[in-house]
């Protein structure tokens, strides 16, 4: 625990905010990784146990719901008890869990640990919620940034999976590992084991907890706002939608391009890469320029790259007196400007994630852990109801571009509250400089307050 009286060292708080910065964020990669691994291994496993697709969809679902429903009480043990401890515990039960699922002979014993192996995507925010104890305010935005881009984790097994599912089939391992595609959660245990013990000896023994001592109803009170809401709503287009369409894109070019598993796992991606990676640079320019008026270019990005996409490839029919019929303009959407158009919507997820986030410990610095547990699991929760709602759509549509029509409806409502809120607000705090575009010259400046950072950040 950090003494309260005793300041730390500057230089020993740099290298241990370093070290858990570093320390967290290759950590949350490698249980990403692991929470996702199902969109990859999902083959093999309906091969060996004759599943259908639905059976699958189940073992995917489970993972990603039992990664969301958590994120709350772990945002809340972390400030309360120190990330260090919180995130070992993680790692090492994930690690039990990934293990188990090699040894799985039956159905209903691999839909039990996949749920098991989902609660590793609640390290989000226990990572969140520690990194927001150790750096300081003006590097918040681009250290919360670089932990989120753990989010590329979702792409490790896409690129490692098929190789070492048909390289190491048939072999047994060390006496006890079976290859193909039991061999991938086991290499994943025992890295997960390392990362606990690199955590747990590596991390600062004299943690921060920034909720320790405080009332659970006072580390609650916050979720009373509307604000926090409204964050968990921007947060389901960012980072809902994301995990939604890693696991959908797949199977989308597949069934509209034509291409091979392989093919689509590279061509997703490159929407992956951007909406992990990106992640930082939205923290840095989170910081620069102000959270909410990136929140602005990234839902305009979004409406615009989705507006795109939803359009359905086809024709105008004109039915002449004659009896004949022409068409005009004809409109088909092909692989490379799809992938392009793919592509930005990730920038800007990447983008938009780190802008959230940004909001949080700005807002509500004492309640890190609750505010960002909360947001972080209803956006997680997205990730688990939107792909259901784009197959639903697509059946009562009847074509498959639907699938981007939910997104723009989605985006559209988060840009609508926000904008309506920065309205509301002006018109409140400052009616006489509603329908100023720029803050005028010789206004007064208040004390930095979150209400006046948010009025400075309206007014630009």
């Amino acid at each position: 625990m950090t003494s309260q009286t005793e300041p730390a060292r500057p230089a020993a708080t740099a290298a241990g905010r370093h070290r858990v910065l570093w320390l967290s964020t290759i950590s949350f990669t490698v249980m990403f990784a692991v929470w996702l691994m199902f969109g990859i291994l999902g083959k093999p496993i309906s091969q060996e146990f004759h599943l259908s697709e639905v059976q699958l969809s189940w073992i995917i679902a489970v993972a990603v719901l039992n990664g969301s429903l958590w994120r709350l009480p772990a945002g809340l043990v972390t400030d309360r008890f120190g990330g260090r401890k919180v995130m070992t515990f993680i790692l090492l039960a994930t690690a039990a869990a990934a293990y188990l699922v090699s040894r799985a002979g039956s159905y209903g014993t691999l839909l039990a640990l996949a749920f098991l192996v989902g609660f590793a995507g609640n390290a989000f925010t226990v990572g969140i919620a520690w990194n927001s104890a150790w750096q300081p305010r003006e590097r918040q935005g681009f250290a919360l940034g670089l932990f989120g881009a753990g989010n590329v984790g979702a792409s490790v097994t896409k690129f490692i999976g098929p190789p070492l599912i048909v390289g190491t089939a048939g072999a047994t391992y060390l006496g006890f590992a079976e290859g193909g595609w039991r061999l991938v959660p086991v290499v994943y245990a025992a890295l997960l084991l390392v990362l606990a013990a690199a955590i747990w000896f590596g991390a600062p023994r004299r943690d921060r907890m920034p909720g320790r001592g405080t009332p659970l109803r006072q580390q609650l009170r916050p979720l009373k706002q509307v604000r926090v809401w409204r964050f968990s709503l921007y947060y389901v287009a960012v980072f809902g939608a994301y995990v939604a369409l890693a696991a959908w894109l797949p199977g989308y070019y597949m069934d509209n391009f034509g291409v091979s598993l392989q093919t689509a796992a590279y061509l997703t991606a490159v929407f992956i890469f951007p909406a992990s990676l990106l992640r930082p640079a939205g923290g840095s320019i989170s910081d620069r320029f102000g959270a909410r008026r990136v929140m602005y270019w990234t839902f305009g990005l979004m409406l615009v790259t989705s507006g795109i996409l939803m359009m359905p490839n086809g024709h105008i029919v004109i039915a002449h007196a004659d009896g004949t019929q022409t068409s005009h303009l004809g409109y088909h959407l092909g692989i490379v400007p799809f992938t392009v158009l793919v592509f930005l919507l990730g920038c800007a997820m990447g983008v938009g994630k780190a802008a959230v986030y940004k909001h949080i410990p700005e807002y509500f610095p004492q309640s890190v852990g609750s505010v960002g547990g909360l947001v972080g699991m209803l956006g997680g929760l997205g990730g688990f109801f939107l792909p259901p709602l784009f197959a639903y759509t697509k059946a009562w549509f009847g074509f498959p571009s639907s699938t981007f029509f939910v997104l723009f409806l989605l985006t559209a409502a988060c840009a609508v509250w926000m904008h309506r809120t920065v309205v509301r607000m002006l018109d409140r705090e400052s009616p006489e400089l509603a329908t100023h575009i720029e803050s005028p010259a010789g206004i007064p400046v208040g004390p930095a307050t979150p209400a006046v950072r948010e009025l400075e950040e309206a007014h630009a």
